[in-house]
């Protein structure tokens, strides 16, 4: 386990250099999530009671979600790691004392974590001071804050356990675009990333809400807006704990699956 600490410490240094790359970043999300809520101020001002959110519960889900876009963007993917197994560098990789899917999964939470944290709070605090409904609210209560650190973090491992399968089916491909484009397409989508899982017809949310995609972003986002509470919020907790520990077997199932069978050619 040390040893994954360390690779996650050096990795995380690494991507706190990035700093002008954080600031355009701020600046791109910040007009993008006030886009969005001028969008939905739109529809809700033609009928505001056919909603199933108010406007200023969508208003925090969208801030929240621009402020941790990176934690979540599943499609966000690390060019590095797909390059190395396509060209051969996995090789360099294979003669580290280390397991491929821990050192990347370590990888992954630090590169998430360390964008995260250049742009968070500038985004946060900006909208906190934008009037009501279009700002950021407060939290209903302490409870509700501290459950959305809880499913923030369980959220991002999520997260990072389906990227990683991702990773490791590329084993078996030749190129990894293909599944790529696909996951990633469907993940923007079903984890709520586009539109509010409350904004889709029951039957449709109530089975999106049984996936894996819910539990990324939907769960801590609604949280947070107060839109998820009481018996819901626990199943959607312990759905969260059952998709990570699904996932992270699969992915170590492909990752001893992958060992066996890979091939480095040249010199």
């Amino acid at each position: 386990m040390k040893k994954y600490l360390s690779f996650f410490r050096l990795r995380f240094i690494t991507g706190l250099q990035y700093r002008t790359a954080a600031l355009a970043g701020i600046a791109t999300q910040f007009f993008w999530g006030a886009m969005e809520i001028l969008t939905f101020r739109a529809f809700y001002q033609s009928d505001p009671a056919s909603f199933p959110m108010t406007l200023q519960a969508t208003s925090s889900y969208i801030w929240i979600q621009q402020a941790f876009l990176v934690l979540f963007m599943g499609w966000n993917m690390e060019a590095e790691l797909f390059d190395a197994i396509r060209d051969g560098n996995i090789s360099y990789e294979l003669c580290r004392p280390l397991g491929i899917y821990h050192m990347w999964f370590a990888r992954s939470l630090a590169y998430r974590l360390s964008r995260a944290g250049l742009r968070c709070l500038p985004i946060l605090l900006a909208a906190a001071f934008i009037p009501a409904p279009y700002g950021l609210a407060a939290p209903p209560d302490l409870q509700a804050f501290l459950l959305f650190l809880l499913t923030l973090f369980l959220g991002l491992f999520n997260v990072a356990a389906f990227c990683m399968l991702i990773y490791m089916l590329s084993f078996f491909t030749i190129t990894p675009d293909g599944i790529r484009i696909v996951a990633l397409s469907v993940t923007e989508l079903l984890q709520g990333a586009i539109i509010p899982l409350p904004f889709f017809p029951d039957t449709v949310r109530q089975i999106l809400e049984l996936l894996p995609f819910a539990a990324m972003q939907n769960v801590p986002l609604r949280v947070y807006s107060g839109d998820l509470s009481g018996a819901a919020l626990e199943q959607a907790i312990l759905l969260q704990f059952f998709w990570l520990v699904v996932m992270v077997l699969a992915g170590k199932i492909l990752e001893q699956r992958a060992m066996k069978r890979i091939v480095v050619q040249g010199g």
